[in-house]
């Protein structure tokens, strides 16, 4: 998600949102009451015969782009891989690793091999890398950048969309047959702009670049626009019915039930400095739903 216009959009807003840096997202009640009522590891369940699904895997390799490599979660224009949903060791956010292995054995029994920008295109390779850890559990949280193009000409058609992924899937079972795979869905992008565009902040920011299919002249209501953002809604919700089709093919593999798509984020849980990655809270609130979901005794509706 990473784009020139995000980096000229972040800039011009760091003389105010420096105020509100990492040390100071994610550290309210809300985040940490959810982090102290989450169930432990050990209360984890058994593996279930039916399924063959183990909610406690010994160890995890994150893939994706931006979202995964925590991007403007602690400071501007820089990854923040620490409080990362799925891999990070911050104490606030309580990754799904830190979750599931505890703090001490998250530090060398989780990899982060995400990148920010990536576009499922790119999950092939990144599979061959998590594959090469042996993992018990990779995660996926891809395709947000496939429909945040600077037009919808130039979204990924959703036939490359599946093709990739499921390029994906076979380059992880050629070196990791028996590993699990978590797939999160792609976020509601429609529902982030009508969010945002009640804050002149975040229209101020992507108004400079960001994912500009969707987030472009956020207060024109005219049919262009309209039919511009329904376009990008259509694929998103594409690509996650590609995500679930794909998954479902493979017997070790958990779909989020729309999960996160569902999810509604806040302004607490957005980047200050662009309105659009999540923040330390909104990493927390990821890794949240994922342990649930990889937990829960039967895979999400």
């Amino acid at each position: 998600m990473r784009t020139v216009g995000a980096a000229l959009a972040a800039l011009s807003f760091v003389g105010v949102a420096a105020l509100a840096g990492c040390s100071g997202e994610g550290s309210g009640d809300g985040v940490s009451q959810n982090a102290s009522t989450t169930s432990s590891p050990s209360a984890s369940p058994s593996p279930s015969r039916a399924s063959g699904w183990n909610p406690k895997p010994g160890s995890v390799a994150a893939v994706g782009d931006s979202i995964t490599r925590g991007f403007d979660a602690c400071s501007v224009l820089a990854d923040c891989p620490e409080v990362s949903w799925a891999t990070g060791s911050d104490s606030l956010v309580r990754s799904l690793a830190v979750r599931l292995l505890g703090p001490a054995k998250a530090v060398d029994r989780s990899w982060n091999h995400a990148v920010s920008g990536a576009r499922m295109a790119q999950l092939p390779k990144q599979m061959a890398l998590a594959a090469k850890e042996r993992p018990e559990l990779v995660t996926v949280m891809m395709g947000a950048n496939d429909a945040c193009r600077d037009s919808v000409g130039l979204m990924t058609p959703v036939a490359d969309f599946r093709a990739s992924f499921e390029a994906s899937m076979r380059q992880l079972r050629a070196g990791a047959p028996k590993a699990q795979v978590y797939v999160s869905s792609v976020p509601d992008l429609k529902r982030l702009w009508s969010t945002g565009r009640l804050d002149e902040g975040a229209k101020r920011i992507w108004s400079l670049g960001i994912c500009r299919s969707m987030l472009a002249e956020a207060d024109d209501l005219g049919p262009a626009a309209v039919a511009r953002r329904d376009a990008v809604q259509e694929r998103v919700v594409a690509y996650n019915g590609v995500l679930r089709d794909v998954c479902a093919k493979d017997r070790h593999c958990r779909y989020d039930g729309g999960a996160v798509f569902g999810f509604r984020f806040t302004g607490a849980q957005l980047s200050p400095w662009d309105w659009f990655h999540p923040s330390r809270d909104g990493q927390a609130r990821l890794a949240e739903i994922a342990y649930r979901n990889i937990t829960a005794a039967e895979p999400p509706a």
